[in-house]
């Protein structure tokens, strides 16, 4: 119904490359190079400049990506209310998750929501909260789920999970339960996530609270991967600072346990984001099937279930 090569320009801007955006739409090279030089013969101008190896968009191809954003946005609105008059859930859901809630979170949910909403089709890209938020604010997705502290003014956060981050050692550790003086953490050999993963910005922030720096710490390694965390540990006597959600099996199963500090726990919410003034009705349906399901699975942990 709509102009294809809108969004084809769309996906090439984004890429900044002509071979991504050939990926992500499944059509030929040659098929999206076509589509690009009919919209330059359409507006007698060029889209991009070739820079060395790279393109970049020219000023006609700034202009027009501005409005193609908001032209495919409010055409996936049209699409939805239109089949909704016949009583038909159809469109698409662009997601961007953070890492915890992506790999802990989601999959489950995402499953049943195709189940009961087969014509609704969802995309989802991982990545660490603060590039979910520049997607966010870009349009390149149309809601985020992330887990850090970051507050940016012109996006809109509500909570819909409670979650805790626990230090968490392989069981066979010589180390006691503790509780331990806080600050203690100093000297325990530590395992985290990159700075600007969300766990290790809520944990940076926590302990500021407590006059403990980061700076302080005794980090023995940055890993950008919460499994990578966990399989460090089992076979380390280093300390992991991860999600309660992304330990659960490990914990039941005996293989980690978890150490308590004295007067300090480290909880956090779990938010959807969105551009502010996003009145979209597909996704604030994507947002109450999350937040019932997550209510089902983690009662009082929700926040509807208080």
């Amino acid at each position: 119904m709509y102009d294809f090569r809108l969004k084809v320009f769309q996906r090439v801007a984004w890429n900044l490359s002509f071979t991504k955006a050939a990926q992500e739409l499944q059509i030929s090279q040659p098929a999206i190079t076509k589509h690009i030089h009919e919209l330059e013969s359409i507006y007698n101008t060029k889209l991009f400049d070739r820079v060395g190896n790279k393109i970049v968009l020219t000023p006609a191809g700034i202009t027009l990506l501005k409005h193609c954003d908001t032209i495919l946005t409010e055409y996936n609105k049209l699409n939805y209310k239109m089949h909704q008059l016949n009583n038909k859930e159809v469109g698409q859901i662009r997601i961007g998750a953070s890492l915890t809630i992506a790999q802990y979170i989601l999959p489950t949910f995402l499953a049943q929501f195709c189940e009961e909403y087969p014509d609704i089709s969802l995309d989802m890209q991982m990545h660490n909260t603060f590039e979910i938020e520049e997607m966010l604010h870009a349009q390149k997705i149309d809601i985020g789920l992330v887990e850090g502290p970051s507050r940016k003014p012109y996006l809109k956060y509500t909570p819909f999970l409670k979650d805790e981050i626990v230090a968490i050692i392989r069981s066979e550790a010589r180390l006691g339960d503790g509780p331990f003086p806080l600050e203690k953490i100093k000297e325990l050999p530590l395992i985290l996530r990159e700075h600007t993963s969300g766990t290790t910005l809520s944990i940076e922030e926590n302990l500021q609270k407590k006059n403990i720096k980061y700076s302080s710490l005794n980090v023995r390694m940055h890993m950008g991967s919460t499994e990578g965390i966990k399989s460090f540990v089992k076979h380390s006597d280093c300390i992991g600072l991860l999600s309660i959600y992304s330990v659960c099996k490990e914990l039941l199963n005996g293989e980690f346990r978890i150490i308590d500090f004295q007067d300090f726990s480290i909880e956090r919410d779990f938010c959807f984001v969105q551009n502010q003034g996003d009145s979209s009705e597909i996704g604030q349906l994507f947002m109450d099937f999350i937040n019932k399901k997550s209510l089902e699975q983690y009662g009082a942990h929700n926040y509807r279930g208080k």
